[in-house]
């Protein structure tokens, strides 16, 4: 039996027996979920162990126990559910009017514009567009995280299509197209902007560099055997064989763009966890990342814990949140092959990528995390784990809480 630790309010019990039977049927090791809604806290849930790599004599002891607890203040590493995190940062800088989306990347990063790359636009960036989801020579772990070896690569890469005529996922690019397009704007990388604008202000457990100090509260990532689907119903997770067969080759674009740091790195180490990696390598709780969407779409109470801050005013004017959902790449995606959609940074509802309703908002994270606003259900969701499924856009876990979280609520 798993101890499930928090709080779900009337209504919302669906979720917590969800989260419970991730654990009893979905091969959940230790997790966490929340929910907000208009603002306020309604689901905050957690169990199972701190680490993926502990617990069931699966790994060496760690913090001198291997099957240390989930806490409520455990946090993980999201992958690319940060993707979402980070394009709060350009979008609340052209709602101050600092940067304009429509303008070419090169106007803030003249080097930008070398190999054809003059008329990429700071919008394609965001919307996966750019052309640029694979590098011609791959980084090292050492090189993705110097804050120099990345923006200079990209730089002077050629696009693999026109900009602005396709989209294709930017799986690991996005780190430093997006990390340098702040730099040059600010004069702030994008983890102090995170910490200091949203952050801090928020009272969130979220960092996109974790400090030394903090180190202690994020749980290690393991590779964990996604069980078989559910004859009950449910997602399938057994990709189709083009899928598959665009992941086995080492030179389609699929493998590529996740190969754009080689070897891959070690995510547990504390060197990546301080890297300010805003494609993957965001650290947070899950009522972090709820509380972070909540803000979005609008007002957020106090959080109610000792020494969180009050309540904060919505951070997205009404035009910046259609802006963030409206939709700007549809269809056949040439790094993930299914079909997905996104807005300004944020993947959009789709069948690849389910959501809680045509109008939701957010970012999964490779092997479990996601998170999303729903502004027409006033609806922000955050879910971290730290077992990692083989999966990219749509985890069992995740996908059995967004369908758990649409039943019927409470009459707002």
């Amino acid at each position: 039996m798993v101890d499930v630790q928090g709080r779900v309010e009337d209504g919302f019990e669906p979720v917590r027996d969800a989260f419970t039977a991730n654990f009893t049927h979905r091969g959940e090791r230790g997790a966490a979920v929340a929910v907000y809604r208009d603002g306020r806290k309604v689901v905050d849930l957690w169990a199972g162990t701190k680490h993926g790599d502990g617990g069931d004599d699966l790994g060496p002891a760690v913090d001198g126990r291997p099957d240390a607890p989930w806490q409520e203040g455990t946090a993980q590493v999201v992958r690319s559910a940060t993707k979402g995190v980070a394009a709060v940062v350009p979008l609340l800088l052209h709602q101050r009017g600092l940067l304009d989306l429509d303008a070419p990347v090169g106007t803030y990063w003249p080097e930008f514009k070398a190999a054809g790359k003059d008329r990429v636009l700071v919008r394609h960036l965001l919307s996966h567009r750019a052309g640029l989801p694979v590098l011609d020579a791959p980084l090292t772990p050492e090189q993705a995280v110097d804050g120099v070896s990345g923006p200079a690569a990209l730089a002077a890469q050629a696009p693999v299509w026109t900009p602005g005529t396709d989209h294709g996922y930017h799986a690991q690019t996005y780190s430093w197209l997006l990390a340098e397009l702040v730099l040059r704007v600010t004069g702030r990388t994008i983890g102090a902007w995170i910490a200091d604008e949203i952050a801090g202000p928020l009272g969130l457990d979220l960092w996109l560099g974790l400090p030394l100090g903090q180190q202690a509260r994020a749980g290690r990532l393991a590779d964990v055997t996604t069980p078989e689907p559910d004859p009950a119903g449910g997602l399938r997770v057994r990709p189709k064989r083009s899928v598959a067969d665009a992941y086995r080759d080492p030179a389609s674009l699929t493998s590529r763009a996740f190969a754009a740091i080689t070897p891959a790195p070690d995510e547990n180490a504390p060197a990546y966890r301080a890297a300010q990696l805003p494609a993957s390598a965001g650290i947070a709780t899950a009522r972090s990342l709820a509380r972070c969407y909540a803000a979005l779409i609008g007002p957020v109470d106090a959080d109610g814990t000792a020494g969180a801050p009050d309540g904060h005013a919505r951070l997205f004017a009404p035009a910046t949140l259609t802006l963030a959902r409206t939709e700007e790449s549809a269809g056949p995606d040439r790094t993930l092959v299914v079909g997905t959609r996104f807005g300004l940074g944020f993947m959009l509802h789709s069948g690849a990528s389910p959501l809680l309703a045509p109008g939701s908002f957010g970012h999964p994270g490779r092997g479990g995390a996601l998170a999303f606003a729903d502004p027409e259900s006033g609806l922000s969701f955050g879910y971290v784990t730290n077992g990692m499924q083989r999966n990219v856009t749509a985890d069992p876990r995740a996908q059995a809480l967004v369908r758990a979280l649409a039943a019927p609520a409470p009459t707002r």
